[in-house]
């Protein structure tokens, strides 16, 4: 357990792969200690760990959890708690993303997304507060740039999304002013894998698709993972000034 007074502390959901893994990364590099959480990827989060801890010892844990039971919220929090001894910052990156079309929609498909996108992130504020509240930490949620615009086929995914959107402008309030609340909103990154028993991506972004959403975007690139990185260490660390607000990392697209 970590009690030094000048160290910071961060949660990060969904924290093994991907985004998640390039916010552990960058968090990191600047001095922060880090609780990484996965559902599956074990592997990932066992060599992410690992890669921080050869950085810096003792500066980096796992903590396994199903985002769909509501026990776990509690869980992560005390298990942050008990490797490090304190949180300042949560991050919540953690998504469910695939297609429900209307007329196939099950309350399976309710629960994945609505528990993993915006009820894991309400609870885990939740049990975080007083943490966070005596640090004058801050919370980022990661949100989704196409949330205005919702693509066609992904109702249950956008309520989810368009939810976490608003629960970040109203922790803002209700948690303010010791606790900062901002949100991340990244557009074309990383293309989506097939990572849930209802998932089906592989024909929807074809190369067809993925040009045309590039070629939407003024930059007219794809971005990269360290792009919404280093938009949460800034809001984290450079903008005490700033919250209830949501970046949007799209190449302009928006």
């Amino acid at each position: 357990m970590n009690m030094t007074s000048s160290k910071k502390f961060a949660l990060v959901t969904g924290g093994s792969r991907r985004i998640g893994a390039a916010i552990c990364r960058n968090l990191h590099n600047v001095g922060i200690d880090i609780m990484i959480h996965y559902r599956n990827s074990k592997e990932d989060a066992i060599t992410l760990q690992k890669e921080l801890n050869n950085i810096r010892e003792d500066s980096a844990c796992i903590v396994q959890a199903n985002l769909l039971e509501f026990e776990s919220y509690e869980y992560i929090i005390k298990e942050m708690i008990s490797s490090f001894g304190n949180i300042d910052f949560l991050i919540n990156n953690a998504s469910s993303f695939y297609p429900t079309k209307i007329g196939d929609i099950s309350s399976g498909h309710w629960e994945d997304l609505i528990s993993t996108n915006l009820k894991a992130p309400l609870f885990l504020s939740q049990f975080a507060y007083p943490y966070l509240k005596k640090n004058k930490g801050a919370i980022v949620n990661i949100t989704d740039a196409r949330i205005s615009d919702p693509k066609k086929g992904y109702t249950v995914y956008s309520i989810a999304k368009s939810g976490l959107e608003n629960l970040t402008k109203s922790l803002a309030k209700d948690l303010g002013p010791d606790i900062r609340v901002n949100a991340v909103a990244p557009g074309a990154i990383i293309w989506p894998e097939i990572d849930s028993q209802y998932g089906r991506h592989s024909q929807e972004f074809d190369k067809k698709y993925r040009d045309e959403v590039i070629n939407q975007s003024i930059l007219k690139r794809l971005g990269e993972p360290a792009d919404i990185a280093k938009a949460v260490e800034f809001l984290l660390l450079n903008a005490p000034f700033v919250t209830g607000e949501t970046i949007n990392i799209d190449g302009g697209i928006h």
